[in-house]
């Protein structure tokens, strides 16, 4: 899979052209639109991965890729909201504890115990919205609805599997060493492109083993009807 992810990018013939609009819109994104049309790309990639396409899609209908990229933004702030809550509620109610405590001694061993594992449990819920989340895009581009992103029998149904595990750890190992190099190379301005190259083969990654998860239990469970 990680092969088929790096080459997916250079299969299109017009791969080059590609990486440089990519490039260029992703420096422009603090002019709010461009990081809307490249988030659009981003689906658009996810739904050609989850069809089994080899080579990676081109710059076309901008309309359609901004109205895209505007709706994975949304679903992006949503599952976000799913970790920033919980954070404010916690840090909340340790806020108010802290004030309650007895000013002579302090907070008790026990308010500290619940303030590592409140934090602790919050870091692990964290964990596995990062872990769901790209299912959810995926299903997203894939179903081209709103309501899919948050589809969670589907979801947790790709995501329980091993091609969407092992495709998830790459993406996130690409992710991480393929950022590190583009940081580096960002002084002489090639970073820019290696960055954008990187996300596509990150969200190729999220589309190609969230399709693969979802029809191997499919399949598992069509032949169990039988």
């Amino acid at each position: 899979m990680l092969g088929d992810a790096l080459s997916y990018p250079r299969n299109n013939p017009d791969w080059i052209p590609t990486i440089l609009i990519g490039g260029v819109l992703s420096v422009l994104g603090v002019l709010i639109l461009p990081i809307f049309i490249v988030q659009g790309y981003s689906v658009r990639v996810m739904r050609s991965a989850a069809k089994g396409e080899t080579s990676a899609p081109s710059f076309t209908d901008w309309g359609g890729l901004t109205v895209d990229g505007l709706k994975l933004f949304v679903i992006s702030i949503a599952y976000a909201l799913l970790i920033v809550i919980p954070i404010v509620a916690v840090t909340v109610v340790l806020g108010l504890g802290s004030t309650l405590a007895d000013p002579t001694t302090g907070p008790s061993a026990a308010f500290g115990v619940a303030t590592l594992l409140g934090f602790l449990v919050i870091g692990l819920f964290g964990l596995a919205i990062g872990y769901f989340a790209p299912a959810g895009y995926a299903n997203f581009a894939v179903e081209d609805s709103l309501g899919a992103a948050f589809d969670v029998s589907t979801i947790v149904s790709a995501a329980t599997t091993g091609e969407y595990f092992t495709a998830w750890v790459l993406a996130v190992l690409v992710g991480l060493v393929g950022g590190l190099l583009g940081g580096a190379l960002s002084v002489v301005i090639v970073g820019i492109f290696v960055v954008f190259y990187v996300q596509i083969v990150v969200y190729y990654l999220f589309g190609r083993g969230f399709a693969k998860g979802l029809g191997k239990k499919r399949r598992a469970a069509a032949e169990s009807n039988v």
